[in-house]
């Protein structure tokens, strides 16, 4: 059954800093939806609160949150001050959206920074789940959606492109999503789980990603540091895409790629080039996966 309203509905984003959570936030919250959303950056998720906030109607309420989901204890007290905040004991929606890239290869790069995307994209998702899903159970009518990746289909960038952290995250998050449909559907019926597959989108996730594994703001790498992280024949494909400028300085190619966030005025020339539906939120409205 679809959910025909937000209005009235508490739900949960995360990575709402900025890119697809900010938009979420903003236009759950235009439809009578209160939101927490928390972020790795506590300034960009505090942005997006008050965006939110200014553009809803009277009754619904945004907060922001600092949390890194890729530690269980800061997911459990994100999901406390949630309640707290919004004095109540369930959520209606949650939408698993943080993420981040990076740990290109598994045979030569470090070690340290694909764990922590791995973390991230997959820890991120499951932590989630378990710290909600009782309590989309306590809403009587819950909805979970993930967000996995093109990538979760194609585990590279292409030829000579290896994104073995990432990718093997969003498998990992299509995989368990696609078991939950059947699992809620025998156990849980209460809720239903939907599955985010994006493709590019024009987001901040690359300088994003720079900051959670601690390197500097795109503009300030040095072009051995971008040509590192941005091999070559990456750049190739990504300028054949126009996605990078051509003729360009490395450093100018890393600030292109972190392209300003989709807002309301802007998503339908940034988001998913394909067939898509006509707002962030319709994936939650169904039909869904179970």
């Amino acid at each position: 059954m679809a959910m025909d309203s937000f209005a009235g509905k508490l739900a949960v984003v995360t990575g709402g800093g900025s890119g697809m959570g900010r938009e979420l936030t903003r236009q759950l919250a235009g439809q009578g939806c209160s939101v927490a959303g928390c972020d790795l950056n506590p300034d960009t998720m505090a942005e997006t609160a008050d965006l939110a906030q200014a553009e809803a109607p009277a009754g619904v309420r945004v907060t922001g949150h600092a949390c890194d989901v890729a530690d269980e204890a800061q997911v459990l007290r994100f999901r406390d001050e949630v309640l707290a905040e919004h004095a109540s004991d369930h959520v209606d929606l949650v939408f698993s959206n943080a993420g981040a890239g990076g740990g290109g290869s598994f045979a030569a790069g470090d070690r340290e920074e694909w764990e922590r995307i791995f973390a991230i994209d997959w820890w991120g998702v499951y932590y989630c789940a378990r710290a909600f899903l009782p309590l989309l159970i306590a809403s009587g009518d819950g909805v979970l959606v993930n967000t996995s990746s093109v990538n979760g289909l194609w585990a590279s960038l292409g030829p000579g492109m290896p994104q073995t952290a990432y990718s093997t995250a969003k498998f990992a998050v299509r995989g368990f999503t696609e078991a939950l449909i059947e699992d809620l559907r025998t156990n849980a019926p209460q809720v239903r789980v939907a599955l985010v597959l994006p493709g590019h989108v024009g987001t901040n996730i690359v300088a994003n990603s720079f900051r959670a594994r601690g390197l500097p703001e795109p503009e300030n790498l040095s072009d051995a540091q971008v040509s590192e992280m941005i091999p070559a024949a990456m750049r190739d494909v990504l300028i054949q895409g126009s996605i990078l400028p051509e003729g360009r300085p490395a450093t100018t190619c890393a600030s292109s790629w972190c392209r300003p966030a989709p807002t309301s005025g802007t998503r339908r020339r940034s988001a998913r080039p394909r067939r898509r539906p006509s707002s962030w939120t319709a994936c939650a409205r169904g039909p869904g996966g179970s």
